[in-house]
């Protein structure tokens, strides 16, 4: 065995797993103001940005080979309510954010979260009622906040809340607005992750998150029900499919990717980032290996694609190692 891993070239020509930058989606949080940059302190290395200074690292985004940026929104406190109400407003952060990228840099995609969280007072993706996020109701403002997004220029709405049916209704209501084009990427699996912490950090909702989220979004024990949520919103429009967190469910991605023909991404969350990045910040070098490795593991997994926090650094660092 060890004669075809005694050169590079030869352990080059049998690798069975490649990455490339085309495999990476760079998420990035966007805030009010100008010339803004705010550190992220529970995710080292990770920034918020306002609009002006979004484009400059939109723009290096592109520049190493990213061919898409997710955004999210850092919501004011006094825009926050129990409807969600700016979650749909044309002129809201995330809609400016979309068209600045698409008047200065169009050939990039843009994707935008759907989801409430970021818009309500209690901090959770869909409406409350008696202590119950609802879903036919949170249904319907998600599809009204997808159609602006679209209507800003978004080229995916990606579906985070987890609300039943919402993939359907949402296909729906772009193609009667004629957003035929607008694609949804579905966070089909979703878990009730403990690793989403620094995230709500970021995006300030926190505070605000009253209770859990476990009736909608899925137990982490669950795999088989995985795949009965993927093949739903398959069925309902959803044109790729994320599972979320990524690194803890690797067999999870796995089932999904050799049971569907549909791209499957995993996100590599805030917490895995923030995990990875603490246990090597005294080796930037040990860092960026140690997170190449691990992008490696969700593509030999079967994931077409990473979201990662990390994608203009391992962009870079892929780069350099093919050059």
């Amino acid at each position: 065995m060890r004669r075809n891993r005694h050169s590079e070239w030869s352990r080059r020509m049998v690798c069975e797993t490649t990455i490339d930058t085309n495999n990476l989606i760079w998420p990035v949080f966007v805030e009010e103001g100008k010339n803004i940059k705010t550190a992220v302190n529970s995710m080292p290395g990770v920034n918020r940005y306002s609009i002006d200074l979004l484009l400059k690292q939109v723009e290096k985004a592109k520049k190493v080979g990213i061919p898409a940026t997710m955004l999210f929104p850092v919501v004011k406190q006094k825009l926050k309510t129990e409807k969600a109400e700016e979650a749909y407003n044309p002129d809201n952060l995330i809609c400016r954010a979309i068209k600045a990228i698409k008047e200065n840099i169009p050939d990039i995609g843009v994707i935008c979260d759907v989801a409430l969280d970021p818009y309500t007072s209690h901090g959770h993706d869909g409406l409350v009622k008696d202590d119950y996020v609802v879903n036919d109701e949170t249904v319907e403002v998600l599809c009204k906040q997808a159609i602006v997004q679209a209507k800003a220029g978004c080229d995916i709405v990606a579906p985070s809340d987890m609300m039943d049916g919402r993939v359907a209704a949402i296909r729906s209501a772009l193609d009667d607005e004629g957003f035929i084009n607008v694609k949804i990427m579905s966070y089909a699996v979703k878990y009730a992750s403990s690793f989403y912490g620094p995230f709500r950090e970021a995006i300030g909702s926190a505070d605000n998150l009253k209770g859990d989220k476990k009736t909608y979004q899925m137990d982490p024990a669950n795999s088989d029900e995985a795949i009965r949520e993927v093949a739903l919103d398959i069925e309902e429009g959803a044109d790729l499919v994320i599972v979320k967190p990524g690194m803890p469910y690797l067999d999870v991605i796995k089932g999904v990717s050799e049971k569907f023909n549909v791209p499957v991404f995993a996100y590599q969350v805030s917490g895995e980032y923030a995990m990875l990045k603490a246990a090597h910040q005294n080796s930037w070098l040990h860092w960026k290996k140690t997170m190449y490795e691990s992008l490696v593991s969700f593509r030999r997994a079967g994931a077409t694609g990473i979201i990662t926090y990390a994608a203009i650094e391992m962009a870079e660092f892929i780069k350099k190692e093919k050059s």
